[in-house]
């Protein structure tokens, strides 16, 4: 069985459908209950159970981390996401909390929750997706008034991702952070944001790379990045930072 969140649009709709069609019985969780009932409705012959849930809440994350608890959850699909793209100092505490949530604290407690039973089964695949973003927070703003909590939630998702794949390989468990760039969704339109003149990559593709990736046993998949050796770079030069430390204070802080 896969769960799916954000299964309402997007590349969460994308997934739900592909793994629907491959012959997986469907947990789609999302706010709409209307377009779960329509993901539901495309596929009679599957088992595709909707799921009304805001991951946004306390509550919302709650309820869908006790169901990955009991159920028999093989594929995890971390999808759900929200942006509030707006400058930092003008973030309300409410959409900020909504953001982190939806980003990092669901996507989180529900790995937590789905894992024992994966480690039991000696299976299973966790799914987190993050973006590109998660590699540019210095990147320009351009014409963007600010997305620091965004790119910082992205940047979470490739941790936690890179941890667990160290800690759950052994027990044969797959993990994998996913990081699209821009994809033809509704996103960016939700943030009032029109990108339709920008060549964009389709939810289809992304998934499409996604399951090819585990395939190829990669723990980051960028849909949209031919060379795959420079996400090498990026977590090799990572680690040599975190090598290069000492318990000496370096020369540069010292007294002159």
């Amino acid at each position: 069985m896969a769960l799916v969140t954000g299964a309402s649009s997007g590349i969460g709709r994308a997934f739900a459908r592909r793994l629907a069609a491959l012959g997986y019985d469907l947990i789609a969780v999302g706010r709409r209950r209307e377009r779960l009932d329509a993901l539901s409705a495309e596929f009679p012959d599957s088992e595709v159970r909707p799921v009304v849930a805001d991951l946004g809440t306390d509550d919302g994350a709650a309820a869908v981390a006790d169901l990955c608890g009991r159920e028999a959850i093989s594929l995890l699909v971390n999808n759900a996401g929200v942006a509030h793209y707006t400058s930092f100092t003008n973030l309300s505490a409410g959409k900020a909390s909504e953001l982190l949530h939806v980003k990092v604290v669901a996507p989180t407690m529900l790995a937590r929750a789905v894992a024992p039973g994966m480690v039991a089964r000696r299976g299973g695949t966790i799914i987190n997706v993050s973006g590109m973003l998660a590699f540019g927070a210095t990147a320009p703003l351009g014409q963007m008034p600010g997305r620091a909590v965004y790119v910082a939630s992205l940047a979470h998702i490739i941790a936690l991702s890179q941890a667990l794949h160290e800690e759950l390989k052994a027990q044969g468990l797959k993990v994998q952070a996913l990081c699209p760039g821009i994809v033809a969704t509704e996103f960016h339109e939700r943030q009032g944001m029109d990108l339709s003149a920008i060549p964009r990559m389709s939810a289809d593709d992304v998934v499409t790379a996604s399951l090819r990736s585990l395939e190829l046993g990669e723990v980051i998949c960028a849909p949209g990045v031919e060379r795959s050796g420079l996400l090498d770079a990026v977590f090799q030069a990572s680690l040599s930072v975190f090598g290069a430390q000492s318990p000496h204070l370096a020369k540069r802080y010292q007294e002159p």
